[in-house]
């Protein structure tokens, strides 16, 4: 379950949410979370009762995991992806898959577990790999408007963002049930975002929705959006989170593939070398994290 929704997240990275970059990012992240917390507010009305069930940790942990999972992490790529324009898909989702580097961290600093040298070591070796697969042998212009430079700071944000609600994920479901998790997810996204919503006038993009962007929002609720959060949550419920944060990798090997197939886009021999070399890395860093902290 956990394979299949990163597999879905590729889809949508490759084809479906960057079609809708004529719309304002936040507005977009708005509406993706808001309108299918309504639709489940029609068939999930009764699990609102599963509320009584948080103590202060775990709803601190919904608020976190809605914060990173749902705004800042969603925010992050969606922009990320925006800035592309098509171009170097597979780069942006590549560099957003630190995440497991970044949850095995956010692990050791929340739940206080320690991490081995050979675990530091790997992660150094994976960020070594995704500046080559970003910038190849050129040193990013820092003093000039750059997309890729936004687009790679843009993933690492929303890699740290996605790899700390991974952990919070995981202390919330030991609490409630995966579809009250991803129902108050949402609800909770949506909550945080519509004071920023309201406050930048961004409703008035309610008028440059097209028929097109309106079709992408009902295709992105039932596979990559509320349904790929539900998979996801109910194999997180099952598989610990070092192990769930790998699995995850199907998102960057899932985009490629689409990348190539739907848009043709081919990484260089370089940017193949570099994302062999962070992935292999990043599963190293994990499974010494794993064989030291048990997590």
């Amino acid at each position: 379950m956990i394979a299949l929704s990163a597999s879905l997240w590729g889809l949508d990275g490759v084809i479906l949410t960057p079609r809708l970059s004529n719309l304002n990012v936040i507005f977009v992240v708005f509406l993706l979370h808001a309108l299918p917390f309504l639709l489940m507010n029609t068939f999930l009305f009764n699990h609102y009762k599963e509320l009584k069930k948080l103590d202060k940790k775990s709803f601190y942990s919904l608020v976190l995991v809605s914060a990173f999972g749902g705004a800042i992490g969603t925010i992050s790529i969606v922009y990320a992806l925006f800035i592309v324009h098509f171009q170097e898909l597979s780069v942006v989702v590549l560099l957003q898959k630190f995440q497991p580097v970044f949850a095995i961290l956010m692990a050791s600093f929340v739940l206080g577990e320690k991490l081995s040298g050979r675990f530091l070591l790997w992660a150094g070796v994976a960020i070594i790999g995704g500046y080559f697969l970003a910038f190849g042998w050129h040193i990013p212009d820092l003093s000039s408007d750059v997309p890729t430079l936004k687009a790679a700071l843009l993933s690492l944000l929303a890699s740290f963002s996605f790899g700390s609600s991974t952990v919070f994920s995981k202390r919330l479901l030991q609490r409630i049930d995966y579809i009250s998790a991803t129902f108050f997810r949402y609800g909770m996204t949506s909550l945080l975002l519509l004071p920023v919503v309201v406050a930048s006038g961004l409703f008035s993009d309610f008028q440059n929705i097209t028929a097109d962007n309106w079709l992408l929002f009902g295709i992105i609720t039932l596979t990559s959006g509320s349904v790929a959060i539900l998979l996801y949550y109910y194999g997180l419920k099952h598989v610990k989170a070092s192990h769930a944060t790998l699995l995850e990798l199907f998102f960057p090997i899932s985009a490629i593939l689409f990348d190539y197939f739907i848009n043709g886009n081919v990484l260089s021999l370089l940017q193949w070398a570099s994302a062999a070399l962070m992935i292999f890395a990043i599963i190293k860093a994990g499974m010494y994290a794993h064989k030291k902290n048990n997590q």
